[in-house]
């Protein structure tokens, strides 16, 4: 940029991430040289009585204020811009579309430390390699030492140098052993990164043979690479999504180009990561929530200078730069994990789809339950259908069952017949997996003598019971109190759990099937770094009969032995306010039911029901999910509801009870006033959990058929509720493309 003449004042125009719907004006920092000062650097700007970090989006030669009340900029943090053209256009559509504050939006691009001014750093992270006597070393030599033993098989199972973010994922505590295994000439210090991104060394193990459906989507995708597409992988479980994957990712790497890879649960990393580092040879970071901020914030800047060709990531790496882009894709697409549920309300997905229309690169999605809105894209011709009808391999799909469980006796939620079809499992040596979505011991704890029940004082919710820690917990706030013996209204009834929880069941295996040995995965026993990753090892070297869990089961497990697999309670799952919970459903079911049965042997799935003539449930047995997501679209097209429809939901919630209902009467007097169109207008109403964390809650729906005429209306409302005095005893936010309703 040419130098003004003397005089003449050069405006930075900068974003700051606070809850303001606006840019701010600054005058150029003094005896600067602003040559190659260009949008995407970050700046230090007095703000109110502090300083903040803020972003540059535009160098003008006027602004609309008074020059004499511009403050000026305190100093630029960095030479080449973090950001480019590319990724602040898509940043300013997402913070137009979601209507978000757009310095808040580009905040949450950058890793912790860089929001708040550090330096851009790469660090220089040590590498570990095994020596030549490692690599030979029976790691049953070092059984008296069951860490070393532990570290050493680590490597031996990796097959090239493991960094120190690597090796900190993987276990919090590595370091004395590593530096023992030194000592004992095992291990040794890798100088540099022994992986390398040159096209000649990409590859460390040949690729698996394709059938021809896998082969199909391969070559589509790869025909694609160098222009915008979208393509839907629908491969039921165990098709080999992930060697597509792999075998796409190869001629992206080839091309001498990076790969976005984003997974919709921390859980899945791990495994997806061995699996990468076994087949290619080039560098690859890792982002998600479990690493440090200096761990993302390197891997950030690796993948921003190019010096990494593959980032495996959760929901919030989707904005990391990437130097010389060339495929993103998204695994279990359907997710609900990837919508921000806080603060910048985004859907990953949908970004992802804008984000590649910009980088003129395709966007891969892939699932065996594809969402309703990408099923809809298919039928628009918006994404191309890739589909993976065969399980990979001779495996077979698993035979479900529905098991009507009406008047029958039951043992902790298991029935006798269930129970029965597990001891034939087991005498056979295989696995079987126990999914039910509930953790604690039981939901609800009542006086079976005055009826009383225990509740969160915080929240519409019962207290669920965690039996091991002797404490009541609520799930939605996270208050707790001791677990009691005796009824504190009638100080005499028994104290009785009522329901379900994992602990509970655990608790009955352990006497209906003494001689075997079962674990609980869910958020409570996978707590501590690398317990999962310990019981997934356990569970896939056959030292576990029985794996009992919630939720994080359904997800991209592959448990080879496993044939038997029982949903304790679908009921759960059938009866709720929000439109979204069928399609939920079924994608769970058909999901956990994936995990029965891979390679030659046949699996079996059975769901407990009380309502076996339930058609979601009959329709998915009989005709399989894409039967069932017809029918789900149809019922949503005849109700005009999403896909056919746009939705915003705006949340309010407050300490005072009255507080909500002044401000919607407000926002309602200002609806009426702004909507010209045929926007609906509902509510406002309570949310489904009225009072939550102490704060009373309520929302407003919009809905309308043109989407383009909802954004036009809250265009108009949303900087006008900002000013609201309404506003400041409240807090409020919009939801676009909502997720679900509570």
């Amino acid at each position: 940029m040419a130098k003004l003449p003397v005089g003449d004042e050069l405006i930075f125009r900068v974003a700051i991430p606070v809850p303001v719907y606006r840019l701010f004006d600054y005058l150029a920092p003094v005896d600067v040289e602003l040559d190659n000062i260009k949008p995407g650097v970050r700046l230090e700007v007095p703000f109110g009585k502090g300083k903040k970090i803020a972003f540059l989006l535009e160098i003008a030669g006027h602004s609309e204020l008074d020059a004499s009340k511009l403050k000026r900029v305190v100093r630029i943090l960095d030479h080449k811009p973090l950001l480019s053209t590319k990724d602040l256009r898509l940043l300013d559509w997402a913070s137009n579309y979601y209507h978000h504050p757009l310095g808040e939006v580009i905040s949450a691009a950058f890793p912790a430390g860089l929001r708040q001014g550090k330096s851009v750093v790469v660090q220089t992270e040590k590498h570990y390699a095994l020596t030549d006597l490692g690599k030979v070393t029976d790691s049953a030599r070092l059984q008296r030492t069951p860490k070393q033993k532990s570290v050493l098989e680590k490597f031996q199972g990796c097959p090239s140098c493991l960094s120190e973010a690597e090796l900190s994922a993987w276990n919090d505590n590595w370091r004395p052993t590593v530096k023992q295994l030194i000592a004992r000439q095992f291990l040794q210090i890798e100088l540099s990164d022994a992986r390398v991104n040159s096209p000649a060394a990409l590859v460390r193990n040949n690729a698996l043979q394709c059938n021809p459906q896998q082969q199909s989507a391969i070559d589509a995708v790869c025909a694609g690479l160098g222009r915008f597409g979208v393509f839907l992988l629908e491969g039921v479980t165990g098709s080999g999504k992930t060697e597509v994957y792999l075998q796409i990712i190869r001629t992206v790497l080839e091309r001498g180009q990076q790969v976005l890879i984003l997974v919709p649960e921390i859980t899945l990393t791990p495994q997806l990561e061995d699996r990468f580092r076994q087949r290619f040879a080039v560098s690859i970071a890792l982002s998600h929530s479990k690493l440090t901020d200096k761990q993302r914030q390197t891997a950030w800047l690796q993948m921003q200078q190019n010096e990494c060709s593959i980032m495996l990531g959760t929901r919030s790496a989707l904005f990391t730069p990437l130097k010389n882009p060339g495929l993103i894709i998204l695994d279990e697409e359907h997710d609900a994990s990837f919508k921000q549920q806080e603060g910048f309300r985004f859907s990953a997905r949908d970004i992802a789809v804008v984000r590649g229309k910009l980088l003129h690169i395709p966007v891969l999605l892939g699932s065996a339950t594809p969402s309703l809105e990408s099923l809809h894209n298919v039928d628009k011709q918006r994404y191309q259908l890739l589909h993976l009808p065969d399980r990979a391999g001779n495996a077979t799909e698993p035979v479900l069952q529905l098991l009507d469980i009406r008047n029958k006796r039951m043992l902790e939620g298991l029935s006798e017949s269930l129970v029965e079809e597990m001891h034939l499992t087991l005498a056979k040596n295989e696995q079987v997996l126990l999914f039910l979505n509930r953790r604690g011991f039981a939901p609800t704890l009542i006086c079976h003598g005055c009826g009383w029940v225990a509740r969160c004082q915080r929240c519409d919710a019962n207290l669920v019971i965690h039996f091991d820690e002797e404490r009541l917990r609520c799930h939605h706030c996270g208050k707790e109190q001791r677990l009691m013996s005796q009824c504190p209204a009638c100080k005499t009834g028994e104290l009785t759990p009522l329901g379900l929880g994992t602990e509970r069941v655990e608790k009955v295996l352990a006497e209906l099937f003494e001689d075997k040995v079962s674990v609980r995965l869910d958020r409570d026993s996978t707590q501590r770094k690398g317990s999962l990753e310990n019981y997934l090892r356990l569970i896939n070297q056959g030292k576990v009969d029985i794996i009992l869990g919630t939720q994080m089961l359904a997800k991209g497990h592959h448990f080879p032995n496993v044939t038997l697999v029982a949903i304790l309670d679908v009921d759960s799952g059938l009866f709720s306010i929000d439109f979204h919970a069928p399609e939920k459903l079924a994608q769970m079911i058909v999901q956990v039911s994936g995990r029965a049965g891979r390679a030659e042997k046949t699996g079996k799935v059975i769901m407990q029901t009380r309502k076996p003539e339930h058609p979601l449930l009959t329709t998915l047995i009989q005709q399989g999910y894409r039967s069932f997501a017809k029918t789900a679209l149809a019922e949503r097209k005849e109700a005009l509801l999403p896909p056919f429809s746009y939705q915003a939901l705006l949340r309010v919630q407050a300490a005072d009870i009255d507080a909500p209902q002044f401000f919607f009467q407000a926002v309602t007097a200002l609806v009426q006033e702004l909507n010209t169109g045929h926007t609906q207008v509902l509510g406002p109403v309570s949310a489904p959990m009225a009072r939550r964390a102490g704060h009373y809650r309520y929302q407003l729906l919009f809905q309308t058929t043109r989407r383009q005429e909802l954004h036009v209306l809250l265009d108009a409302i949303i900087p006008e509720i900002a000013k609201l005095k309404q506003a400041k005893k409240v807090r409020w936010s919009l939801d676009v493309d909502p997720a679900d309703l509570y």
